[in-house]
Protein backbone atom coordinates (compact mmCIF):
# COMPACT_ATOMS: atom_id res chain seq x y z
CA UNK A 1 0.00 0.00 0.00
CA UNK A 2 1.33 3.41 -0.96
CA UNK A 3 0.26 6.78 0.34
CA UNK A 4 0.43 9.96 -1.72
CA UNK A 5 -0.32 13.55 -0.82
CA UNK A 6 -1.95 16.18 -3.02
CA UNK A 7 -1.84 19.81 -1.91
CA UNK A 8 -4.97 21.54 -3.17
CA UNK A 9 -4.73 24.72 -1.11
CA UNK A 10 -5.99 27.62 -3.18
CA UNK A 11 -7.85 25.38 -5.64
CA UNK A 12 -11.62 25.96 -5.66
CA UNK A 13 -14.24 23.23 -5.89
CA UNK A 14 -15.12 21.55 -8.27
CA UNK A 15 -11.63 21.91 -9.75
CA UNK A 16 -10.13 20.43 -6.57
CA UNK A 17 -12.19 17.24 -7.04
CA UNK A 18 -11.13 17.07 -10.69
CA UNK A 19 -7.46 17.15 -9.66
CA UNK A 20 -8.05 14.51 -6.98
CA UNK A 21 -9.99 12.26 -9.37
CA UNK A 22 -7.19 12.35 -11.96
CA UNK A 23 -4.65 11.35 -9.31
CA UNK A 24 -6.90 8.58 -7.93
CA UNK A 25 -7.25 7.10 -11.44
CA UNK A 26 -3.47 6.59 -11.62
CA UNK A 27 -3.20 4.84 -8.25
CA UNK A 28 -3.40 1.13 -7.47
CA UNK A 29 -6.22 -0.48 -5.49
CA UNK A 30 -5.54 -0.21 -1.78
CA UNK A 31 -3.38 2.92 -2.08
CA UNK A 32 -4.34 6.05 -0.19
CA UNK A 33 -4.41 9.67 -1.26
CA UNK A 34 -4.25 12.43 1.34
CA UNK A 35 -5.69 15.73 0.19
CA UNK A 36 -4.79 19.02 1.83
CA UNK A 37 -7.54 21.62 1.34
CA UNK A 38 -8.33 25.12 2.53
CA UNK A 39 -11.88 25.44 1.18
CA UNK A 40 -14.83 24.38 3.34
CA UNK A 41 -17.04 23.57 0.34
CA UNK A 42 -14.45 21.17 -1.06
CA UNK A 43 -14.07 19.55 2.36
CA UNK A 44 -17.74 18.55 2.28
CA UNK A 45 -18.14 17.88 -1.46
CA UNK A 46 -15.02 15.79 -2.09
CA UNK A 47 -15.82 12.99 0.39
CA UNK A 48 -19.31 12.63 -1.13
CA UNK A 49 -17.94 12.60 -4.67
CA UNK A 50 -15.25 10.07 -3.72
CA UNK A 51 -17.79 7.70 -2.15
CA UNK A 52 -20.10 8.11 -5.16
CA UNK A 53 -17.15 7.14 -7.39
CA UNK A 54 -16.56 3.94 -5.46
CA UNK A 55 -13.69 5.03 -3.23
CA UNK A 56 -13.51 4.70 0.55
CA UNK A 57 -13.04 7.86 2.60
CA UNK A 58 -10.72 6.86 5.42
CA UNK A 59 -10.95 10.15 7.27
CA UNK A 60 -11.68 13.86 7.22
CA UNK A 61 -9.75 15.93 9.74
CA UNK A 62 -10.20 19.66 10.26
CA UNK A 63 -6.85 21.15 11.22
CA UNK A 64 -7.41 24.86 11.89
CA UNK A 65 -8.05 26.54 8.53
CA UNK A 66 -7.14 23.33 6.66
CA UNK A 67 -8.76 19.97 6.05
CA UNK A 68 -7.00 16.66 5.48
CA UNK A 69 -9.05 14.09 3.61
CA UNK A 70 -7.71 10.58 3.15
CA UNK A 71 -9.22 8.48 0.38
CA UNK A 72 -8.51 4.81 -0.31
CA UNK A 73 -8.57 3.73 -3.95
Amino acid sequence: MARERLDLRGVKCPLSWAHARVRLETMATGDELELLLDEAQAATDIPRAAEASGHHVVGVIEDGPLWRITIEV
